[in-house]
């Protein structure tokens, strides 16, 4: 048997002609293709014509495109409002309104219209395509085809296949968006398909979070920007999207999925009731210089100068307990912003293990221009190291940096409560453990508070300022005025698993695996998916590698033990994964093999 030849597409329809359906004609138009434009009237056609000139009226201003290419690239784009003009097409593409009803209305017509062999597609980013696809009567040659906002310069085009797609029109969909330079991934139709699945779980969660009163819309944004390095944080980022829009398609995975993460938090709705829909609106989680308008203006909720942190507790010294990666950089930390650091270890190796660190980054940032011969000898003459605890008698703070056993912490803590001076601030640097439990065995718990920097201390901007039931309220503001002196962006939060950053970040990383683990995507197109798709740094499989799984998985426990929610319990994969002892790149394999690498 024979395998058929590809089939070739020279002219292309696009029935839609908004702000995505003008951009996905001009990405054809741009690599050569015929394109029919359809619009439902005369207005439309206009609006479709003003958005590609616009469009390709930047880019020649950017030098990208001449004068000459713009014009032969919409001589390629005839726009019409009859649909008979796509009677010729090899493939149609429908980008109007996510109403099911006129999507459906639209493939039904197509059937009289279109050749026999045409391929039919939706760029639907929510609605069922197999729905779509029984409007017509061929739904084998209907297929998902996603583009991303803004289509000329989004390179990820998510293709949805339904149970009846027929694998030839997967395969050549799949090739022509190649051949357009984009990079498709493949999944099945589920709602949300890849990235909006894990992107508006992600989204929802951070909604709850600001909701509850847990931490401010300010501080959700900043920790997520500075801790995971995204370009936005997630407020800000709905803002962008629209409520309204962010609304519909939680609703829509929601009722399909029946996953409590995608049902739309409370607020959302009432937002969206209220006609705050975000940026559009000039009004959503923030407040806006006008309707459209990127410009964050100050609002009843935004901080004051009366409400910037000053240091309440006088802070001259400080010491560190650890000699591990974290604690060298908080000791830097510390010591580059002017204060005298005292460290101690368990042995005098460990102990001038720091300082060999210490030397070694402020060697390389020399080398950068970062920073001069003065500043490194300044650097570590404010530095000493000890074995001894009872050393920290003197200090005003102190942060422990050691393992994340909560054992050894609370027996830390003790014998801090012993040795510190009255009023010196006993900090931890924990990432998961209740911080309360440390501060109960010391006689002040007042003064015990989370300082939860980021690896690698001292480059991460990043720190979470956790205060328990009992922190005083002047030990709060003065770390996160002292997070400020030392050039570190601080975040308010209260003490419980995950606090902002791991809570958002690791039931996102837990959801992945089990679209992994389900067969609906590959480790490879997920990653992609989000990297090019939601602009992150990092896949969550290329990150749970780094991270190690087992240490993800431990995460992922102790936010299910706390939230007790049942998408939050841990992906069998993931069990399985560490049980195997594949724990990322530490071990040469994780959800990749490193091994031959």
């Amino acid at each position: 048997m024979t395998e058929s030849a590809p089939r070739e597409f020279t002219t292309v329809g696009v029935i839609g002609l908004g702000t995505m359906g003008a951009g996905i004609a001009e990405v054809f138009a741009r690599n050569g293709y015929g394109v029919v434009g359809v619009e439902v009237n005369d207005t439309g056609v206009q609006r479709g014509r003003e958005h590609l000139e616009h469009s390709t009226g930047r880019a020649v201003k950017r030098e990208k495109m001449t004068v000459e290419q713009q014009a032969e690239l919409l001589g390629r784009i005839r726009l019409t409002t009859r649909m008979q003009d796509l009677a010729e097409a090899d493939l149609v593409i429908e980008a109007v309104v996510e109403s099911l009803e006129v999507k459906r209305s639209i493939f039904r017509t197509l059937d009289d219209i279109v050749r026999p062999d045409a391929v039919l597609a939706t760029n639907t980013s929510s609605l069922s395509v197999t729905e779509i696809s029984t409007a017509n009567s061929k739904p084998g040659r209907v297929v998902g085809v996603h583009f991303f906002n803004p289509a000329p310069v989004q390179d990820l085009v998510e293709i949805i296949r339904t149970v009846v797609t027929e694998p030839d029109v997967l395969a050549d969909v799949q090739q022509l968006l190649v051949d357009l330079g984009k990079n498709p991934v493949v999944c099945g139709d589920k709602a949300g398909f890849i990235a909006n699945t894990l992107l508006f779980g992600y989204l929802n969660h951070a909604v709850a979070m600001y909701e509850a009163k847990y931490a401010s819309r300010e501080d959700i944004d900043a920790a997520m920007r500075f801790g995971c390095g995204y370009p936005m944080g997630p407020l800000a980022l709905l803002d962008l999207i629209g409520l309204d829009t962010a609304y519909e398609i939680l609703d829509t995975m929601y009722k399909q999925g029946r996953d409590r993460l995608h049902a739309p938090a409370p607020i959302l709705k009432q937002y969206v009731t209220a006609g705050l829909l975000g940026r559009k609106s000039g009004r959503g989680f923030y407040t806006y210089e006008a309707p459209d308008s990127p410009v964050v203006v100050a609002d009843a909720h935004t901080p004051g100068a009366d409400d910037q942190p000053r240091l309440r507790h006088d802070i001259s010294r400080v010491g560190v307990v650890g000699t591990g990666t974290m604690a060298a950089g908080i000791v830097e930390v510390f010591a580059r912003a002017g204060y005298d650091v005292l460290y101690t270890g368990r042995s005098q190796d460990k102990v001038d293990g720091v300082v060999a660190t210490i030397t070694k980054n402020v060697d390389k940032q020399i080398q950068r221009g970062r920073a001069t011969e003065e500043q490194k000898t300044e650097v570590l003459a404010r530095v000493r190291g000890t074995t001894s605890l009872d050393d920290l008698g003197d200090v005003d703070l102190v942060v422990e940096a050691i393992a994340e056993d909560l054992a050894v912490k609370t027996t830390l803590f003790e014998n801090l409560d012993e040795i510190c001076k009255p009023g010196a601030i006993l900090a931890t640097t924990t990432s998961s453990l209740p911080i309360i439990a440390m501060a109960r065995v010391t006689k002040r718990p007042q003064h015990v508070i989370g300082m939860h920097f980021f690896n690698p201390a001292a480059v991460m901007k990043l720190v979470e300022v956790v205060s328990t039931v009992a922190t005083d309220e002047s030990v709060t503001e003065t770390v996160l005025a002292l997070c400020d002196r030392v050039g570190k962006v601080a975040v308010k939060c209260g003490d419980r698993s995950g606090f902002i950053v791991n809570a958002l970040l690791f039931p996102y990383l837990n959801d992945a695996v089990k679209m992994l683990e389900a067969h609906y995507a590959t480790a490879d197109d997920i990653d992609t998916a989000m990297k090019q798709g939601c602009a992150l740094p990092m896949g969550p499989f290329e990150l749970l590698d780094v991270v190690g799984n087992d240490v993800s998985l431990a995460i992922q426990r102790e936010l299910y033990l706390e939230f007790r929610e049942p998408g939050f319990a841990p992906a069998p994969l993931l069990e399985h994964l560490v049980t195997a002892g594949y724990l990322g790149r530490k071990a040469g394999r994780g959800f990749r093999d490193y091994s031959a690498r």
